[in-house]
């Protein structure tokens, strides 16, 4: 089992383990149409933030290739989003990288600082070789966060998923531990 030494601390920021105890900043961003706009998800009724709630909290660790280590990502003003590093290769010690943040917190490098710091254990914590992350083909945003982590585009998948009925583009980017 890998599990970072809790807290991760960067000069803004406190990454731990979500808790039960964070549904209201979760639901604060989970009911907004917004945070979902690229993504397959729709906003959630409370009672299903508390499910997600509860399905964050059990993914403190990674224990076998498939799963999710998730953190919330706090500041002074509470819970402000979460990251993610989904385990999926121990052959190939790769991770896919995730993150989701409250919009009113954006423009600041926040999700940037949170994401690097949890890519940083991913290679010097956990031994990874390679992070890679995906987004939507128009959502410029997440593309620019994962370039300012210093992650290549590696590819541009062409119409390559059903995105609420029509046909979606999807950009992927990567980093290695040795850049």
């Amino acid at each position: 089992m890998f599990r970072p030494t809790y807290p991760i601390r960067t000069a803004r920021l406190t990454l731990r383990p979500v808790t039960l105890d964070d549904l209201d900043d979760v639901y604060s961003w989970q009911r907004r149409p917004d945070v979902f706009r690229w993504t397959l998800g729709e906003p959630r009724t409370r009672e299903e933030s508390r499910s997600s709630v509860l399905a964050m909290a059990g993914e403190d660790a990674l224990r076998a290739e498939g799963d999710c280590l998730t953190l919330a990502v706090v500041t002074d003003a509470g819970v402000i989003g979460t990251v993610e590093l989904v385990w999926r290769s121990r052959t190939d010690r790769t991770a896919e990288l995730g993150y989701v943040f409250h919009p009113g917190h954006g423009g600041r490098g926040l999700a940037t600082e949170a994401a690097a710091a949890l890519v940083n254990w991913g290679f010097t914590g956990f031994g990874l070789h390679r992070v890679y992350a995906r987004c939507h083909g128009r959502n410029a945003a997440s593309a620019r966060l994962m370039a300012r982590l210093g992650m290549r585009q590696e590819a541009h998948h062409v119409e390559s998923y059903l995105f609420r009925g029509e046909w979606a583009d999807q950009l992927v980017y990567a980093i290695l531990a040795s850049e």
